[in-house]
C-alpha cells in the first residue's frame, strides 16, 4: 500500500535539474484564467448547484465514486469513502487516479464537456486557483460554517479538510547521525541523501515544506527570502534518485520530506521489515489539504455535496485523525477527539514549533513560484 500520494517514477535527475522547470507553476497557475467558464453555458443547472443535496439520487450517483489525488491510501481517505456510504446506506466503489494539485485543477478544466471525477484533494493554496479558473460549484456545505474565511472557498466548492506537518522520516540503518532540525540538513554528512523539494512543481506539499523553511529560518508566508536562501544551500544536498518507498527502503533517499502522518506511515513500513527509521517533526507548519467539487460533474452534485460536507463532520474528522492526520476542526480547537482516533499520532509535544498561519487566503502562491524562479532558480 502506498504511504503518500505522489510515488515518483520520474528517472535520475541531477540536483540542479530540479529547478529548470521553475516558474511553470507561477504560468500555468495564473495566465489566462477564464473564470467561471462554464457557468452561462449551463446557467439553469449551475443553479442546481446552491440547492441542498437530494439524499436519494446521492445514493445512486455515489455507487461509482471517481477521484482524483485521493487514493484510500491517502490520509484514510478509503474509510472516509466508505462511512460515507455507511452513513447514508449504500454501497460505494471507489477509483482514483492520483495527480498533483495544479495537475488536478487543470484535469477539470480539460475534461469539462466529459466529466469523469467528482472531486480531488488539494494543498490549501490550489484553493484560489481553482475558484480563478472556474473549476470548482458555488455550493457551501453546512459544516463549512466551522471553518474561518482562508479554510473554504468564498462561495463554497472546496474546504480545507486535515492539517500535514512537513516533517522527515529518516531510514536509520543507513543515517546514524539522525538530524533533528532542518539547519542540519545542510551538514556535509548529508549530501546527495535528502529528498528533493521542488515548490515550482504544483505539488502541495513541497509548497508547504518551502514555506516551513521560511518559518524555520526567521521568515514566514510573506517573506521567503530565508526559505530561498536555505533551499540553495540544499541543492548539493538533494538526491539524485526520485523519492518513494523503494527508495527509502534501500537507503537510496535515506532522509525524506513528507507530512508527517506521511511520515508516520512510512517508518511503520520500514519497521515492519526490521529495517529502523525515525520520524522528525522539525519547526514547520500546519498546512491544510482541501477537497474541491468538479463544477462540471453535473450528474454526480449530489452525492459530491454529501461528500464536502461529510469530511468536516465528526465521523469524518475523525476518521482523517485515525491515519494520523491531525483533522482542520481539531487544529481550530473545535473538535475533541477520542483516543483511539489519536492512537496513531506523535505526541503532542512534537509540535511545540509548529505555527498556525493567520489566514491562509492572504498567502500568495504566485509571489510563491516568483520568489521560487528568481531566487533559487535563477540565484
Amino acid at each position: 500500500m502506498a504511504f503518500h500520494r505522489h510515488l515518483s517514477s520520474s528517472p535520475q535527475t541531477t540536483r540542479r535539474e530540479f529547478v529548470a522547470g521553475a516558474g511553470a507553476l507561477g504560468a500555468a497557475a495564473f495566465g489566462g484564467l477564464p473564470l467561471f467558464g462554464a457557468a452561462q453555458a449551463h446557467a439553469a443547472t449551475m443553479a442546481d448547484w446552491a440547492a441542498a443535496p437530494d439524499v436519494e439520487k446521492a445514493k445512486i450517483e455515489g455507487q461509482q465514486f471517481v477521484s482524483y489525488g485521493m487514493p484510500d491510501s491517502w490520509a484514510n481517505y478509503g474509510e472516509v469513502l466508505q462511512k460515507l456510504a455507511q452513513h447514508y446506506g449504500f454501497k460505494l466503489d471507489h477509483s482514483d487516479t492520483d495527480m498533483n494539485s495544479l495537475e488536478e485543477v487543470t484535469k477539470f478544466e480539460a475534461e469539462k464537456n466529459n466529466p469523469v471525477a467528482i472531486c480531488a484533494d488539494i494543498g490549501i493554496l490550489f484553493g484560489k486557483v481553482a475558484e480563478q479558473k472556474g473549476v470548482v460549484p458555488p455550493y457551501m456545505p453546512p459544516n463549512a460554517a466551522k471553518l474561518p474565511a482562508g479554510l473554504k472557498g468564498e462561495k463554497g466548492g472546496w474546504v480545507a479538510t486535515f492539517t500535514g506537518v512537513p516533517s522527515m522520516v529518516v531510514n536509520t540503518n543507513v543515517i546514524k547521525n539522525v538530524p533533528t532540525s532542518w539547519a542540519d540538513l545542510a551538514k556535509p554528512e548529508y549530501k546527495g541523501q535528502v529528498e528533493v523539494i521542488d515548490a515550482a512543481g504544483g505539488a502541495g506539499t513541497a509548497i508547504a515544506t518551502y514555506i516551513a523553511w521560511a518559518y524555520a529560518f526567521g521568515g514566514n508566508e510573506n517573506n521567503l527570502a530565508p526559505a530561498a536562501a536555505f533551499t540553495k544551500s540544499m541543492i548539493p544536498q538533494f538526491a539524485t534518485s526520485a523519492a518513494n518507498a523503494q527508495t527509502l527502503e534501500k537507503g537510496e533517499v535515506p532522509i525524506q520530506i513528507k507530512y508527517d502522518f506521511n511520515c508516520i506511515a512510512a517508518a511503520k513500513q520500514l519497521q515492519s521489515k526490521g529495517i529502523a527509521a525515525k520520524v522528525v517533526v522539525p519547526e514547520s507548519i500546519y498546512a491544510p489539504s482541501a477537497l474541491m467539487l468538479n463544477t462540471y460533474n453535473f450528474p454526480k452534485m449530489n452525492i459530491a455535496k454529501l461528500m464536502l460536507d461529510f469530511v468536516l463532520s465528526d465521523e469524518g474528522q475523525a476518521a482523517f485523525a485515525k491515519f494520523g492526520a491531525r483533522p482542520i476542526r481539531w487544529v481550530l480547537g473545535d473538535l475533541k477527539l477520542p483516543d483511539d482516533a489519536k492512537a496513531n499520532w506523535l505526541p503532542d509535544a512534537d509540535y511545540a514549533k509548529v505555527h498556525v498561519l493567520p489566514d491562509w487566503s492572504k498567502v500568495d502562491l504566485q509571489k510563491v513560484a516568483e520568489t521560487w524562479r528568481d531566487e533559487v532558480a535563477g540565484g
